[in-house]
């Protein structure tokens, strides 16, 4: 039998066990001097073939597992499947993904303390589910759109192998009302449901409205702002089939559940799915795989979907994916009326343009006298991105990265946001010992400070990083927002996405435009999603939505994303978006695996990245693989550590797979003979490049 470990090993090991595992077991296996969790794998035939042993070498004998968990019954052989997949495509150890999806206190418990827990969580839960008999909760009545879309969800479910189905709903449209819908057929059916949200701040809101619409099931989230035991325990219960609805981030993908039955993956197009360290798997598109697996339907969510999708959904001799349309806002709200304000034509002042145009601020003062909210968004979080000394240059640089250190005016701290080295401000310039040191730019922290001098009567709330660090932080000033307690909302994209503002009648982006010339090819798509989800925050009351309204403030007003953006047109934007990605070549219609290195010295990582190109380029599937030279990304030093990558591109998925499973064997040995190499990685279908 095998017992994968956390090793980084990229295959199973193999054990003796004096009893029959079935595969997807757990059970405890010495590795070393420690004994670990494993999983079996494979079960190996009950003769084992002679093994040869080299000459010279010594006999060796396998090792025996130890404790078998009987409590729990085996992993599935789709969740088995899942996992498998996932390792292959991402590049990782088997044994490495396996143990790191589960439950980190499942890990330390032997087969007594396991049946410990399972006995106390039995006794919890002693009475069940709530009894059925409960009174219904009222349901909106359901849109045509939403009518048809459940309908083509129902004829889904009855297929043997359903099609992913894209519900492309402009915001406000009622998507999560379809959600509800779906899951009620679901759980009717005896099943369970999987619901993917990107972000830990929208699980809360999406879980009340799952257990107002659902109070006869058992619903458990998954998230990492959850106790070790809570993630234990509402592990168990959707592995034990306890748990009738599983919500949470990206992690949950993985969650066991036998009788699954409907996937949701909301906000599709969110980078947030993308784990970013370790095995970088997109949960998305494993939720897609898993449906796939599974034999269940999928569903992908989204007013922005991400241009990957959206090609997939695409009517034409290539679609994959069913295309579902909710083209109207519920009860018959407008979208807001998106302006441009050009900036270029305001005056500067000491050499800096004002931070909001007036105009933009009589519109907000005509909210607060009408007793409306705005929202005013601001993608860079602190007082000011840096300080400056005006006599000799000096900038707040972090000595550990290639970043500036923001400056954070509340806690009187430099703070860079890569590696969180935090030092009070200093007294006077570190350089030439001028006082005078000015902050440069402006951060959600000073734009909150300079809307309190233009409004001096509004009540005016922040939510970023730094406001919703604490516990219950975040869910006290989302509920302060719908309560009304707040008449300007001034934030990160944290308030773009999801939120039901029912009292938003205005919402301003400032300084948009960085993303419009930046050299990441995704730039464009991730800042029009951004734009129409901050401007779905706008207009959802129907009495107040004629009147709703959007200001962007540009630099650029006649970039033709804006111009897609003022007739709230993605279906355009994603067309010529794909139109350009098919002349050069980038994806979805070529595929794409970054190699990263990481060194204090760089010329290690670059030795190494070059090294590995030569490897590469000898082997027999580097045919239709283009290899390119290895660059810094746009951030090249991080806690130190210098950082270097090289990309892989082929028009061939299959090719790509084929190169880096024959490549990542050699880059672990090639490793040995660099000895400064801190780290490297392989990344799959990289988010940025």
């Amino acid at each position: 039998m095998d017992a994968p470990a956390h090793s980084g090993l990229g295959a199973a090991l193999d054990y003796l066990s004096e009893r029959g595992c079935a595969p997807g077991t757990l059970l405890r296996a010495p590795l070393g001097k420690r004994e670990l969790l494993g999983i079996v794998w494979h079960v190996a035939a009950a003769e084992l073939p002679e093994m040869a042993v080299p000459d010279g070498q010594p006999d060796y004998a396998l090792r025996t597992v130890g404790e078998i968990f009987d409590a729990l019954p085996p992993m599935t052989s789709a969740w088995l499947a899942l996992v498998d997949f996932a390792a292959r495509y991402y590049q990782r150890g088997i044994g490495e993904l396996a143990l790191s999806v589960l439950p980190p206190a499942l890990r330390k418990l032997d087969a007594a303390g396991l049946n410990k827990r399972l006995a106390r969580l039995a006794k919890k839960f002693a009475s069940g589910t709530v009894a059925q008999s409960i009174a219904a909760p009222r349901r909106p009545d359901l849109a045509p759109e939403q009518l048809a879309a459940l309908a083509a969800f129902e004829a889904a479910r009855g297929q043997s192998a359903p099609k992913p189905m894209l519900l492309h709903g402009v915001t406000g449209s009622g998507k999560t009302e379809v959600y509800l819908h779906a899951t009620e057929q679901v759980l009717a059916a005896g099943r369970q449901a999987l619901i993917l949200v990107p972000e830990i701040n929208l699980t809360p809101q999406l879980e009340a409205r799952f257990a107002d619409r659902f109070p006869g099931y058992r619903m458990v989230a998954m998230h990492s702002g959850l106790t070790p035991v809570q993630r234990l325990q509402h592990w168990l219960l959707a592995h034990l089939g306890q748990a009738d609805i599983v919500l949470g981030t990206r992690l949950s993908v993985f969650a066991p559940l036998p009788r699954l039955g409907l996937i949701v993956v909301d906000e599709e197009h969110d980078p947030s799915y993308k784990q970013q360290e370790g095995a970088r798997y997109s949960a998305r598109d494993l939720a897609v795989y898993r449906a796939h697996l599974e034999r269940v339907p999928v569903i992908l969510g989204s007013a922005t979907p991400s241009l990957e999708t959206w090609q997939r959904a695409t009517p034409g001799p290539h679609q994959r994916y069913q295309r579902l349309t909710l083209a109207e806002r519920v009860g018959g709200g407008a979208l807001p009326k998106v302006r441009l304000f050009d900036m270029g034509v305001l005056p500067r002042v000491n050499g800096q343009s004002p931070v909001l145009a007036p105009m933009v601020v009589d519109s907000l003062r005509e909210r607060l006298a009408r007793g409306e909210q705005s929202l005013v968004f601001l993608n860079r979080r602190g007082y000011a991105p840096v300080l400056h000394c005006a006599d000799c240059g000096w900038k707040s640089g972090c000595p550990h990265c290639s970043a500036w250190r923001v400056f954070h005016k509340g806690e009187r701290t430099l703070r860079c946001h890569h590696c969180g080295l935090t030092e009070r401000v200093p007294r006077a310039c570190p350089d030439c010992g001028n006082l005078d040191i000015a902050p440069m730019g402006r951060g959600t922290e000073k734009l909150e400070e300079m809307l309190a001098g233009w409004l001096p009567s509004a009540r005016i709330a922040r939510l970023d990083a730094d406001t919703a660090r604490g516990q219950g932080q975040l869910e006290s000033r989302l509920a302060a927002v719908h309560a009304g307690d707040v008449d300007v909302l001034v934030g990160t994209q944290m308030v773009t996405k999801g939120h039901d503002f029912r009292r938003v009648t205005l919402v301003v982006a400032v300084n948009p435009d960085t993303a419009l010339f930046a050299s990441d090819f995704r730039a464009p798509e991730r800042l029009f999603a951004l734009l129409m989800q901050a401007g779905g925050r706008a207009g959802r009351d129907a009495e107040a939505a004629a009147r709703s309204e959007m200001w962007v403030q540009t630099w650029h007003p006649r970039h033709a994303l804006y111009a897609a953006l003022k007739r709230h047109d993605f279906a355009d934007f994603a067309q010529s978006q794909l139109a350009e990605r098919c002349a050069a070549g980038l994806p979805p219609y070529s595929h794409l695996a970054l190699l990263r290195a990481e060194s204090r010295d760089p010329a290690v990582a670059l030795a190494w990245l070059r090294e590995a190109a030569e490897l590469a380029a000898a082997m027999p599937g580097a045919v239709g693989v283009t290899v390119y030279p290895p660059v810094p990304p746009a951030v090249s030093k991080v806690a130190g550590m210098e950082r270097l990558q090289m990309l892989l591109e082929s028009t061939s998925r299959l090719q790509l797979q084929r190169l880096l499973t024959d490549w990542t064997p050699v880059l672990h040995g090639l490793r040995q003979r660099h000895k400064g190499l801190a780290r490297w990685a392989i990344d799959v279908d990289p988010l940025a490049i």
